[in-house]
């Protein structure tokens, strides 16, 4: 008989749990970044080149009390509204073409963490109010010129650099501050994944000006 599986809710056409253990999470042992797949790597982590192991994810009764989770998803949610307002205000397509890949980055991160912590975000965080985002515009992209083919990206990619470094800076901290313990570990995460947002940034800036 059909059944629904209770890790992707699909309905499956028999008594069977469909995609049960098929994906993975492991975690580098040097720098804790954390990824998610179908097979752990061979080898060492991409990022480093430290030793990786198999982890379980992390289960808390309530997600967004947890502080490293909670000021992930608001930074996030920073960025992501940086980039969905940015493309409102240009019709350059290049500069479009940018920014749409930026915003892009910051959905997956956004879907990261809710698949990562189980945060679940309802639509009202994800629009805002016109006055509220005409206000959060005119402080976003003070400096940048968005009719500017060459340096509306590049302010756009050096303000977008500078707020990872902004979040990946704050997780370290919190993870000299934390007790050890399942908070810190999450910190320890959140903080590399940032750094690789940070290279990730700075890799498609300078491509882009090789580009121009």
């Amino acid at each position: 008989m059909p059944s629904t599986c209770p890790k992707c809710h699909s309905v499956v056409a028999e008594e069977i749990v469909c995609c049960a253990d098929l994906v993975k999470t492991w975690k580098c042992t040097s720098c804790h970044k954390v990824s998610t797949g179908f097979a752990v790597p061979y080898g060492r982590c991409f990022l480093c080149g430290g030793e990786v192991q198999v982890v379980p994810g992390h289960e808390f009764d309530d997600p967004m009390r947890v502080r490293p989770v909670r000021d992930a998803v608001q930074f996030e949610l920073n960025s992501y509204h940086f980039y969905r307002l940015a493309l409102t205000r240009t019709k350059d397509r290049v500069l479009r073409a940018v920014l749409e890949q930026l915003y892009q980055h910051e959905v997956d991160h956004l879907h990261t963490l809710q698949e990562r912590y189980h945060t679940h975000l309802s639509d009202d965080v994800l629009t805002l109010r016109p006055d509220a985002a005409a206000l959060l515009a005119d402080e976003l992209f003070r400096g940048v010129d968005l009719d500017d083919p060459r340096g509306g990206p590049l302010g756009l990619y050096d303000k977008a650099i500078a707020m990872e470094k902004r979040t990946r800076d704050h997780f370290v901290k919190l993870v000299a501050e934390l007790p050890e313990g399942p908070e810190k570990d999450v910190c320890r995460e959140l903080a590399a994944e940032e750094e690789e947002h940070v290279a990730l940034l700075e890799t498609e800036r300078e491509q882009f000006v090789e580009r121009r």
